[in-house]
């Protein structure tokens, strides 16, 4: 499993937003895309997912993502968006099974395995008590999660996802987290936009600090997390400490 980026450039709205980023990143690993507010995360996970023009390549698996067929690139690659929302009233199971459509064979009620597959999700997100209920009636909290469950529900071996836990409480921000951890450690690949640090530094095996469009770090945590790079990129200093579950940064001044 191997998600591998070479010379990736893209624009939006006719700026260059990522430049010639490079990148080869190995699976099973749950890996957290970290940098600041423009630096073109969402614009990386959205040309992995093959939804923005870009020059350069992108594989995973040995399989460039663009030559994929649309059914096959949706079964394969899983993507929650940054503020991902639901407009129709929709019960949650039935707004969770929509990510079994990439798995569906034309005039063929889904299978065993698709409401295994449904239910699974549903269970992780922490929504199965809310499967009958309309989507809309949610907390914009309880939303999201059920936004999550559709993307697990994929059961896709690349899961993207930008800014998971942007909308939740601590306790469900843990829950995902842990969440995207054990999907990861079921043998695929999640890449998250975090802009939490500490969650990123205690649940991401590896982090990518991307700075104006351009990878600035890349490595474990710790390699990645550090008073120089807080510094270079983010312009703030920090304090950084513990390890493992009690790793921190705390970000405690801006040094411009």
């Amino acid at each position: 499993m191997r998600l591998l980026l070479e010379g990736l450039h893209a624009s939006l709205g006719g700026a260059r937003v990522l430049r010639g980023l490079s990148l080869d990143m190995a699976g099973p690993s749950f890996v957290g895309l970290i940098g600041p507010n423009g630096a073109g995360k969402t614009t990386l996970v959205r040309a992995v997912a093959n939804l923005i023009p870009f020059e350069g390549r992108i594989e995973f698996g040995g399989v460039s993502v663009a030559a994929l067929p649309p059914a096959e690139r949706g079964r394969r690659i899983a993507y929650l968006a940054q503020n991902a929302d639901s407009h129709w009233p929709l019960s949650v199971e039935r707004l969770v099974a929509l990510g079994r459509l990439p798995h569906l064979q034309p005039f063929r009620a889904p299978a065993a395995a698709d409401a295994a597959a449904i239910a699974r999700a549903m269970k992780s997100a922490d929504v199965a008590r809310f499967a009958a209920r309309d989507v809309l009636a949610l907390s914009s909290g309880e939303r999201a999660r059920v936004l999550l469950a559709r993307a697990l529900a994929v059961e896709a071996p690349l899961l993207l996802v930008d800014e998971p836990v942007a909308s939740l409480d601590p306790y469900h921000q843990i829950g995902v987290m842990e969440v995207l951890r054990a999907y990861a450690r079921e043998g695929r690949m999640v890449v998250a936009v975090l802009h939490d640090l500490s969650l990123a530094a205690r649940y991401c095996d590896r982090l990518v600090l991307i700075d104006n469009g351009r990878l600035h770090a890349e490595g474990t945590p710790a390699e990645v997390l550090t008073r120089e790079n807080l510094r270079a990129v983010y312009r703030v200093g920090a304090d950084i400490g513990g390890e493992g579950a009690t790793f921190h940064v705390t970000p405690t001044s801006r040094t411009e």
